[in-house]
């Protein structure tokens, strides 16, 4: 091959001058490092620059061409002609699955292309590369590209997992159940096939990694052996502009996650058009990976173009290879081989020269490295052998490729779900798939799909490729961890004991029972506290000198704190996952952790502690594909509500993350008061995703807790458990009320205030409430009410029962939007007044703040005696006087809750 190695280094745009005077000094170098090693001979060049006074910077990219050269690739291990045949049928099986989902009548749509061109990049993964979960090392996690998913049930046809009716189900999740297949990878709809949901544009690359992260986490902390477990992840070129795709590379590179492998099927196309038509995607792409310390090998050319580069003497070929745009490629591909003579070889005549003896046939041959199962071999087995980085394989491939010419490399072709009768007949062609005319012209809708049975040839060697490599890919085992010891109760004491005469918020009642929960013997190692550099906000820098924070590297500086008790401890097998300013990252990381018991069969619990309004606001995509994995844990949305943190302002005022949290159906959001509530919704919790009675494990909990510090009460004898955990208690009864104040979390405070005032100003009875969830008493309801629109039996709403007795008006009031509690308006037959914290939040005191929403203890009471008048209960004049008495419009009149900490 030509001097690759030489103008690599050197970058396209360096003129040679004087090769032969280049030759000498190479020689020179190649004689010194032959005699006393590589790194002599580094010594010596670094020398001569320094010496030189000549300062040149690194280039980040290399030439147009294959990084791992033809005379270094390895033996292709495999029945090459065998793999080619069945790598045909699954092209076609995956076509026509989505073909056939276009016919009369169903219409569901599809992608085609995205698996016509990466087919090869799959197959050479899975008959050499990725284990099954029965390898003896563990298996391998494959991330695979989301719009590819045809291809993964094809092969699961060949490989008898699938049925034609389980192909014919595509998309057809409800009209087709028992024989239904998802549109993209969801393990939610497929529990026991998917492992990862990938199709959310750049959440599958940061799961990817923090996937690879939690691997040697579990290695470092002695859970498990996972120095034998890759993660592989298939992803787009287009899909690396997401700011998650490439934003967090810098995790892998720090960690040296050698056990990752990013495949990114570089087809120079997104959606619509080329990803860049000016430019070069796999360039920009090396560029970027290699400057975040990762490793990079790029396949960009097929077996064919070896002989031409190794002829291009002139380096006329390699000079256009490094000058042409990625739209110009684009063009070549959905023209022919006569225009690639003329437009791409023309540029030069010498490189002209080196396709003379080639036919247009043969011209329009040369293939791009994805498609060539040796190339994509080689650059697999180098990813393997790399150690101390993470690698990013770049693979040039065609959109479409094999689909014929109004498909491949056409701007359209992600929207094209339908071929025409020639369309198959000359697809089936290019593949040589044993299918007549006859058969495609009986019903072109609804083309067969092919199998040539188990016993075949094909069929009998793909299998054993699988047994030998650990069983069947993609493939998910959620009861894989078994039974587990829970906590024992002791755990929860703390929380029920209240904090005496001192005042504590909520966030240190409940970091106070993870304290404990995490010095049980039996349970407490299962528990991953996620931390996004907060740690002192919420207290919990207290776990720092004994869980310590986890660092593969462990702490090899001298610690600025290390005289101070509760010092920055890092280690290798630390506890904590501090993840820094990092939120994606951190949902990365809970998602990896919450699903260890499908991925590893290791149970874990984790904790994710966060700014609230930096939780559902900022990740609410990455919570949705949690769910989706099925992830278990705990969310713990502290400094929470619009009013409790107002020095800090609108930015950090939340005044709607429980509703947001509320639109995700695995999501379990409480608000509560105290921290009695706190212990006996976590205890819940933990069982409810780990008992052996929990039928519904794959739940994650959403605490929303405060940094407004109160006096915690004891929790009372006889406690309504079940009112806490479903999301309501009375905790403040009255002989005789009338009328109802419910709220939740901190606004309990201010309606207990309310009490007060009713009671001693205005001589007004009524009790309070403590509305735990008003998220689940409105699922519980709606539920109730489904049940009896269907027949299927009618049953009174929780709410409901617990309000029974409670006659008269209600006043709801939260740190929210009205939207909030006004979840369970509409099955409350009581008269309603809701108070919240509609709009932007702003800088002031917290008693300033509520009093310009209205919903502090006076307004409660305003709120009332309005509800009260308005039922001939009190006089009219009453609610006027008690907003004069109260100063109700003046903000600075406001004195419900305690100076900001």
């Amino acid at each position: 091959m030509h001097e690759q190695s030489t103008s690599a280094a050197l970058g396209s745009d360096t003129q040679d001058h004087d090769p032969e005077e280049t030759a000498e000094w190479l020689e020179s170098l190649d004689a010194l490092v032959a005699e006393r090693g590589a790194e002599r001979g580094e010594h010596i060049v670094r020398s001569l620059v320094a010496r030189s006074g000549y300062s040149a910077e690194p280039r980040a990219t290399t030439d147009y061409v294959n990084t791992i050269a033809a005379a270094d690739e390895p033996a292709y291990p495999g029945d090459e002609e065998l793999e080619r045949r069945y790598r045909a049928w699954m092209r076609w099986n995956a076509a026509i699955l989505v073909h056939r989902a276009q016919r009369p009548g169903i219409g569901v749509g599809g992608h085609i292309s995205t698996y016509a061109g990466a087919a090869t990049l799959y197959e050479v993964g899975f008959n050499h590369f990725f284990r099954g979960k029965d390898h003896p090392g563990g298996g391998d996690q494959v991330y695979f590209q989301g719009h590819a998913s045809p291809g993964m049930y094809a092969r699961a046809f060949l490989e008898g997992r699938l049925s034609e009716e389980d192909l014919d189900g595509f998309r057809q999740e409800k009209s087709r159940e028992g024989h239904a297949l998802s549109s993209y990878p969801h393990p939610r709809l497929m529990p026991e096939f998917w492992e990862f949901p990938t199709v959310s544009m750049g959440i599958g690359p940061m799961n990817a990694i923090y996937q690879a992260q939690s691997n040697r986490y579990l290695q470092g902390r002695g859970l498990k052996d996972t120095s034998d477990q890759h993660v592989w992840a298939f992803l787009g070129d287009g899909e690396m502009d997401e700011p998650e795709s490439r934003g967090l590379l810098q995790l892998a590179a720090n960690d040296g996650l050698d056990n990752l492998t990013f495949v990114v099927n570089c087809n120079l196309q997104r959606l619509d058009g080329p990803v860049r038509g000016n430019g070069k995607i796999i360039q920009e792409l090396e560029g970027f990976f290699r400057g975040a310390g990762w490793n990079v090998i790029k396949v960009v050319w097929g077996r064919e173009w070896d002989d031409l580069l190794a002829r291009d003497a002139s380096g006329a070929l390699l000079d256009i290879m490094n000058t042409t745009r990625d739209g110009d490629y684009q063009t070549y591909k959905a023209e022919s081989g006569g225009f690639i003579r003329e437009h791409f070889f023309g540029k030069d005549p010498r490189a002209l020269a080196l396709v003379e003896n080639l036919t247009d046939d043969q011209i329009w041959g040369l293939k791009r490295g994805g498609h060539d199962y040796r190339k994509v071999f080689a650059a697999y087995r180098k990813s393997l052998e790399h150690n101390g980085k993470p690698t990013v394989i770049l693979v040039k491939t065609v959109k479409g490729y094999g689909l014929g010419p109004r498909f491949e490399a056409r701007n359209a072709t992600h929207q094209m779900k339908k071929l025409t009768l020639q369309d198959l007949k000359d697809f089936r062609d290019h593949l040589r798939v044993p299918i007549t005319d006859e058969q495609l012209e009986a019903n072109p809708y609804e083309p067969p799909y092919y199998h040539p049975g188990a016993d075949a040839p094909e069929i009998r060697y793909l299998q054993e490729r699988r047994r030998a490599l650990g069983g069947y890919l993609p493939e998910r085992r959620p009861n894989a961890s078994g039974e587990i010891a829970l906590p024992d109760a002791k755990a929860y004491e703390v929380a029920a004991r209240g904090s005496g005469k001192q005042q504590a918020a909520t966030t240190m009642a409940f970091v106070r029972v993870l304290k404990d929960l995490m010095r049980d013997k039996e349970f407490g190692a299962r528990i991953v506290p996620i931390i996004p550099d907060e740690a002192r906000t919420f207290g919990m820098d207290a776990f720092f000198p004994t869980a310590k924070i986890y660092n593969p590297n462990g702490q090899n500086y001298l610690a600025v704190d290390r005289d101070i008790v509760l010092s920055y401890k890092e280690s290798e097998a630390g506890q904590i996952l501090h993840v820094g300013i990092n939120e994606a990252g951190s949902i990365a990381a809970f998602t990896a952790a919450g699903t260890a018991y499908a991925t590893h069969g290791v149970p874990l619990v984790p904790v994710y502690v966060f700014y609230s309004m930096f939780g559902f606001q900022r990740t609410g995509d990455s919570l949705w594909a949690a769910a989706d994995q099925m992830a278990r844990g705990f969310l713990i949305s502290a400094t929470a509500g619009r009013t409790t943190l107002t020095g800090e302002g609108l930015q950090h005022a939340d005044g709607h993350s429980p509703l947001l949290a509320a639109t995700n159906a695995a999501v379990v959001t409480y608000d509560p008061a105290f921290g009695y509530e706190i212990g006996h919704i976590v205890r819940a919790g933990i069982e409810r995703m780990y008992g052996a009675e929990s039928t519904d494990r794959n739940v994650i909990y959403n605490l929303m807790v405060y940094n407004e510090p109160i006096v915690q009460p004891a929790e009372p004898e006889g406690v309504d458990v079940a009112g806490i955990l479903g999301g309501i208690h009375r905790i403040a009864p009255v002989a005789a009320p009338r009328a109802h104040l419910l709220a939740s979390g901190i606004g309990v405070t201010w309606a207990q205030e309310a009490q007060q005032l009713l009671r001693d100003d205005w001589g007004v009875d009524a009790d309070v409430w403590s509305v735990t969830s008003w998220t689940e008493l409105r699922r519980d309801a709606v539920a109730a009410e489904e049940d009896a629109f269907l027949g299927r039996g009618t049953r009174v709403p929780f709410v409901q029962r617990q309000l029974s007795d409670a006659h008269g008006p209600i006043v709801a009031v939260s740190d929210y939007a009205k939207d909030l509690p006004d979840q369970i308006r509409h099955f409350v037959p009581n008269d309603w007044a809701t108070l919240g914290a509609d709009g932007f939040g702003f800088s002031d005191t917290r008693a300033a703040a509520r009093r310009f929403f209205k919903i502090d203890g006076p307004s409660v009471v305003v709120r009332t005696l309005q509800l009260l008048a308005a039922r001939g209960e009190v006089d009219a004049a009453i609610p006027v006087q008690a907003a004069e008495k109260y100063r109700l419009l003046d903000v600075n009149a406001g004195t419900s809750g305690t100076d900001a900490e």
